[in-house]
């Protein structure tokens, strides 16, 4: 298509082709950015972050991807009766978000979005059409970002791996090296392999740009397979050369060359390298394939006639479908602020400034640290304890703290210790969830989250869980399904998050650490309900 045929298209539709097919589209996208509106707001929140830096981008890749694939598709203008598969896909969207406005689950709502679109798109075309859009729709994911628990939890997991293969390499390269957890040990200097550092940042961009390369790649389906497969071990591949890198710089210059070599080393260059990577695997298997093929040749690379495509916005058809998913999508925009807010019952409970200051052989330790005003706002309790126990004062202190909140679900399960600890400098090096029943004497399972984290040499034990109406939970997720479902009947909300944290001595095995913090509890939970009710 020429440039001189573009500018027809583009000045024909400018002049004027609204439709009532095109209103009602129009009416229904303001309807549901009202109701979107924190789904765009957790994802304009997500952009600001290093690691969902490239999201921005993601929407324009895929509205070419989408306009690439209408050329494929002759224009079909009139009425077709495969439309309301479409409705149904909206009423999931709108479902969806719901669910993630009453759960507070930010995920939920951010995803539902692409859901709408892809709901949109079979509205406009139809089953038969819209169906075939969905590489475009489906590229929108790389711009959501993680759940926050999965997200540290994938990045632990990467941590490790980019330092086992970081200190292969500088084996390799003849450096005497020890691994400790997440710590690269090089003598006379230590570097700490954080979150940062877990290739996480690198990974989703390049991701992202694999999969589009997949899409546009003609060559075998298989190809197209290991292309996209291949982007998440590439991604930790080059992770691990930067970390052998760095390591190599601290022990031949000093670690004042490492900052340079940080900054000059991260984004851009590790995802240039990556995406080289990528040309590289798929120039090797065109040449193994017996079907013989240039990339550039298994590149599909035309972009004529795209704009054009734009111009077709004025055969979208004012249906039953899309006026039934407009008039619907605007009355719930409109109708959820009216939506009563829950109201919870909290049962009497005493103040935590209350809370005993000698448990058993235990007794408070200093006086009780108060977070800044800052801290407080991003932690949103309602009311909250943070001291030391100690049963003498040669022995280190095992630090107990606990937010209570009016409606757990509103506020307390997004703060976990896995997420906010890693903002205070501490990488988390192990997480699992224990049953600890045995270690209380208790008869019913007492669940909760066992951490161990690290900064620098320090290590500590952590035990984390929420507690709702008696019950110890360790999953957040678990936590909001609780409150929604049973608190409802209950017409109770409250509930509260409990976190112990003991120091691990530098040759002490971490079981000795967890006695005490078993003994601390075992003491503590005849006096726990009176401050958190069951």
């Amino acid at each position: 298509m020429t440039t001189k045929a573009n500018e027809n298209y583009l000045g024909k539709f400018a002049a004027g082709y609204m439709t009532w097919g095109l209103f009602w589209l129009l009416a229904m996208s303001v309807g549901a950015a009202v109701f979107f509106s924190h789904g765009f707001v957790i994802l304009f929140d997500a952009w600001s972050e290093p690691e969902y830096s490239h999201g921005p981008l993601i929407p324009v890749l895929s509205a070419l991807m989408f306009l690439r694939e209408m050329k494929l598709f002759p224009p079909q203008p009139g009425p077709k009766n495969d439309r309301w598969q479409g409705v149904f896909v909206v009423l999931l969207a709108i479902l969806l978000a719901a669910m993630g406005k009453l759960l507070k689950i930010d995920s939920f709502e951010a995803y539902a979005i692409i859901v709408w679109v892809a709901g949109i798109i079979l509205i406009s075309f139809g089953w038969q059409t819209g169906k075939f859009f969905w590489p475009s729709v489906l590229h929108l994911v790389f711009m959501l970002p993680l759940p926050g628990m999965l997200y540290f939890e994938v990045s632990t997991i990467l941590q490790l791996v980019s330092s086992e293969l970081g200190v292969w390499f500088l084996r390799l390269a003849s450096v005497p090296v020890y691994l400790d957890g997440n710590i690269i040990d090089l003598g006379v200097l230590k570097l700490h392999v954080a979150e940062a550092c877990s290739g996480l940042r690198y990974m989703f961009p390049i991701m992202s740009f694999s999969y589009i390369f997949a899409v546009l790649y003609q060559g075998p389906k298989w190809h197209k397979v290991v292309l996209l497969l291949a982007a998440a071990p590439i991604a930790v591949f080059m992770n691990s050369v930067r970390i052998a890198m760095a390591g190599i710089l601290m022990q031949h210059f000093g670690p004042e060359w490492l900052e340079g070599f940080t900054h000059f080393f991260e984004g851009w260059v590790i995802f240039m390298a990556s995406v080289f990577l990528l040309f590289v695997l798929a120039w090797v298997m065109l040449k193994l394939n017996p079907r013989k093929m240039s990339l550039t040749e298994a590149l599909d690379l035309d972009t004529d006639g795209l704009m054009p495509q734009l111009a077709r916005l004025q055969y979208v058809y004012p249906s039953r479908a899309l006026i039934t998913a407009s008039v619907f999508v605007i009355a719930v925009a409109a109708a959820w602020p009216l939506m009563p807010s829950r109201e919870s019952q909290a049962p009497d409970r005493l103040d935590f400034t209350f809370f005993p200051k000698q448990i058993g052989d235990w007794r408070q330790y200093g006086d009780e640290q108060r977070f800044s005003p800052l801290v407080e706002r991003i932690l949103a309790a309602d009311d909250y304890i943070n001291i030391q126990y100690g049963r003498s004062p040669s022995e280190p202190t095992v630090d107990f703290f606990s937010a209570w909140y009016r409606d757990l679900a509103e506020d307390g399960v997004v703060h976990t210790p896995e997420i906010c600890l890693p903002g205070a400098g501490w990488e988390i090096a192990k997480v699992e969830r224990v049953d600890i029943s045995a270690a209380l004497g208790l008869s019913e399972p007492y669940e909760v989250n066992r951490v161990i984290i690290q900064m620098g040499e320090k290590r500590r034990l952590v035990y984390y869980w929420f507690k709702h109406m008696g019950v110890a939970i360790p999953r957040n997720t678990r936590a909001k399904f609780n409150v929604l479902t049973g608190g409802v009947m209950a017409g109770r909300y409250d509930g509260a998050i409990v976190r112990i944290i003991s120091p691990i001595g530098k040759d002490e095995p971490e079981a000795v650490a967890e006695a005490k913090m078993n003994d601390l509890l075992r003491e503590m939970l005849t006096d726990l309900p009176r401050f958190i009710p069951n």
